[in-house]
């Protein structure tokens, strides 16, 4: 696996070699763009607005633009902007991850020592688990300054990019205003979620969505007649507390479903 990043990570006097890896294979259905008369793939192109002729990659550049005109960049200098950033991990305070809203979480990757660099990425992989303590940081990937934060999980080390306070919208226009829950339709809601309460595990999650599709998409390509939707989607009754204890009589019955045993027959007496 190519690394998209090289550098090192810095803690103290400590440097530490390594190189990054992208933690996520995002998976999905690989579907393409058609034409609707004739399924011809559709393909999109550089177009020069001035010419109207197609332009390579090699010959596409970046520019920002001051005042009418354009300042072209070159690799060199988005490096010259910050050469320690775009080299260097530099972790400027330690704390517990759940003080970092998950808001703010948008990448990770995984680390891995770069050569000469095992033993001292080894220690602080062993530091941050017997801490639980996470390091944090900023550094340039992809000529962009991001906040990181360092972990161990599984024995191994993730960073997270993180997004500046200032990408995040203001929430307060989002707020719910005049709205208020009265005591009893609020302890219906607390009981309800304390039915459904359990312990986090990604496992339990599948894409059935996906494999659904799948499915459907086979079908169609064999001819088969697709079978109807099997679960309808019904508007609920607006009474509020209705609602609240049809659900609450769901979860206490599904809880119990689930932690049944089933009972061991009696054994047979012997003619």
């Amino acid at each position: 696996m190519r690394a998209i990043w090289t550098g090192a990570i810095e803690f103290g006097l400590v440097n530490i070699p390594v190189k990054l890896f992208s933690a996520i294979d995002e998976k999905g259905l690989d579907l393409d763009m058609l034409d609707k008369k004739d399924l011809g793939h559709i393909k999109f192109k550089r177009i020069n607005e001035n010419t109207g002729k197609e332009v390579l990659w090699e010959n596409i550049v970046k520019g920002y633009e001051i005042d009418g005109k354009y300042v072209v960049l070159t690799d060199q200098d988005f490096e010259k902007a910050s050469p320690e950033k775009t080299k260097l991990i530099h972790l400027e305070l330690f704390t517990q991850t759940a003080q970092i809203d998950v808001i703010l979480f948008d990448r990770a990757y995984y680390i891995a020592p770069s050569k000469g660099g095992e033993r001292a990425f080894n220690l602080l992989e062993s530091a941050l688990r017997k801490t639980s303590m996470a390091g944090v940081g900023t550094f340039v990937l992809r000529n962009k300054e991001r906040p990181v934060v360092i972990r161990s999980a599984h024995n191994v080390l993730i960073l997270h990019t993180l997004r500046f306070i200032h990408e995040i919208k203001d929430p307060s226009e989002f707020t719910i205003k005049n709205s208020s829950a009265n005591k009893k339709e609020l302890d219906m809601a607390a009981g309800l979620i304390k039915t459904l309460a359990g312990n986090f595990n990604i496992n339990q999650f599948k894409d059935t969505y996906t494999e659904q599709l799948l499915k459907l998409i086979k079908a169609k390509a064999t001819g088969k007649r697709l079978p109807a939707p099997s679960k309808k989607i019904e508007r609920p009754t607006t009474d509020l507390i209705q609602q609240l204890q049809k659900s609450l009589e769901l979860g206490v019955n599904k809880k119990g479903t689930q932690r049944k045993t089933p009972k061991k027959s009696a054994p047979k007496k012997s003619k």
